[in-house]
């Protein structure tokens, strides 16, 4: 029967396990309390990687944290090692008589003429050794080591759940970071200016901006239609900058109810108004150091106007109810498609916000205005959208583009997007085709034309298969001639007689 000193010792260790939700709180008052207990010099628990098999100190008591981080041991390595590789117990009564003993810390030397003792156990859960506990104390005989020992193996199997839990808390945050840089990496990359579509000269333009601003923490308005990619900028213009690794807190002014904005922005203390049962932070505390995105800015409240105007000038804040200024330091990116200085006009919008807001604006054209990029976006989402709904369509007819070229895109490139993706799911050939587009599409000018003769059609369709073919040989007419079986000379005839020219193709 085990003493009553053993048994409260237990008992102890049992209440420290449950003590803190924290593990490692845990188990270091697990040390503590043994050793109080036992007379220990210092005690340690050993976990091994179950990635790399290294053997390295997680919890020490009577060791500096520097000697904790450096130390690692390989299994078979010394006696911690080989209490690790076999599974047994080990027991060294006097430590300068072993020769094995490696004393890593380099903390163990006779004092006063007096020795140490070591002792250390294996730490199993299912037959698995998943780590060690060692203990040092000044030698003063054997059969109380051995006693002990006997007791440091109780206690590392109590111990043992909790460090399991321990490692595998360890690899789920090595797995979240990395999983982590894998999705920063690819938001980046998504991000990038360089994969904002366009070659207009007017894209051109705006994506030498984002390049100019990105790099600085200056204050940028995005004004456009709805639908031209507003956000698609804001997103470039953080993650291309030096707060890429900061938070990104993306804002719909229009969504957020008038007496709701406030807290939104800026947060509330508890019992600030009915229905504030806690302190809540606000969006702007939450992307300290980072990027604030703030969509339909025209659409913002007076009231809220005044605070974020002090934002942008004092770097501060309170929250609704509170009274303590609240440091912040957040890069502002607005976006608007309201005419801001009719606002200004109309006393709908501080013309002092307007002006702190507009340093650096950045224009993005409507699609209309920039038609020579439809081909490339509408290329662009065929890809996205084939793979997503998993179907083989090559191209789009050119009949399709001539459609999309005449329309006027009021929704910009939004509605483009959705345009392509419907022609996607109706599709169910090898490319594009005009009846496959929206309604809205079918009623450009050429729909409304008198119907075709025969002859017409005819040429309308001999026109459209040598454009096609130009486009899937990239202008190589003696591939284009072979595939739809002419010789070149015939090819380049029927080529000429409508106005068709190869090298346009390439």
């Amino acid at each position: 029967m085990k003493s009553l000193e053993e048994i409260s010792l237990l008992y102890e260790i049992s209440e420290a396990l449950n003590q803190h939700m924290d593990m490692k709180k845990s188990l270091f008052k697990v040390l503590s309390v043994l050793s109080e207990s036992l007379n220990l010099v210092r005690g340690i628990i050993f976990l091994i990687n179950s990635e790399t098999g290294e053997i390295r100190i997680e919890i020490a008591h009577g060791i500096s944290k520097k000697t904790t981080q450096n130390v690692k041991y390989l299994p078979g390595e010394g006696i911690i090692g080989r209490v690790i590789q076999t599974g047994e117990p080990a027991i060294v009564p006097r430590i300068s008589e072993e020769p094995l003993f490696l004393d890593k810390t380099d903390s163990r030397t006779i004092l006063d003429g007096r020795d140490y003792s070591f002792i250390c156990v294996p730490i199993t859960k299912d037959s698995r050794v998943v780590g060690a506990i060692s203990a040092d104390r000044v030698f003063e005989g054997k059969q109380s080591l051995k006693e002990d020992e006997k007791l440091l193996s109780v206690v590392a199997t109590m111990v043992a759940h909790h460090v399991i839990n321990l490692e595998n808390i360890r690899i789920e945050k090595e797995q979240l970071k990395t999983e982590n840089l894998r999705l920063r990496s690819e938001l980046e990359n998504k991000f990038s200016f360089t994969n904002i579509i366009g070659n207009s000269n007017k894209m051109r333009e705006v994506l030498q901006m984002i390049s100019q601003v990105s790099s600085s923490n200056a204050t940028v308005l995005i004004r456009g239609e709805s639908g031209t990619g507003k956000e698609l900028v804001a997103n470039s213009i953080h993650y291309n900058s030096s707060r890429n690794t900061k938070p990104f807190i993306k804002i719909n002014c229009a969504a957020i109810p008038e007496n709701l904005i406030e807290s939104e922005l800026f947060g509330h203390e508890k019992g600030s108004f009915t229905g504030a049962t806690k302190m809540k932070k606000g969006k702007f505390e939450m992307a300290d150091n980072g990027t604030i995105f703030l969509d339909e800015i025209g659409n913002m409240d007076l009231s809220a106007q005044v605070k974020l105007l002090r934002v942008l000038q004092e770097k501060e804040f309170e929250r609704v109810g509170g009274y303590k200024p609240i440091k912040s330091d957040v890069r502002i990116v607005a976006a608007t498609n309201a005419n801001l200085e009719d606002m200004v006009q109309q006393g709908k919008f501080r013309d002092d916000l307007y002006f702190r807001l507009n340093v650096f604006p950045i224009y993005i054209p409507s699609l209309r205005m920039r038609k020579t990029d439809i081909i490339l976006l509408a290329d662009y989402f065929l890809e996205k959208y084939t793979q997503s709904h998993e179907k083989e369509i090559k191209r789009i007819t050119t009949p399709a583009i001539d459609m999309m070229m005449e329309y006027h895109w009021p929704g910009n490139v939004r509605e483009l997007e959705n345009c392509i993706e419907r022609a996607v799911i109706l599709c169910n050939e090898g490319a594009i085709h005009s009846y496959h587009l929206p309604a809205t599409l079918q009623t450009g000018t050429k729909t409304q034309t008198l119907p075709l003769s025969l002859e017409d059609r005819v040429a309308s369709l001999e026109k459209e298969i040598l454009m096609d073919t130009l486009k899937n040989t990239k202008g190589n007419i003696n591939k284009a001639a072979k595939l739809i079986g002419l010789t070149v000379r015939k090819f380049s005839y029927k080529a000429g007689k409508f106005d068709i020219n190869y090298k346009d193709y390439r």
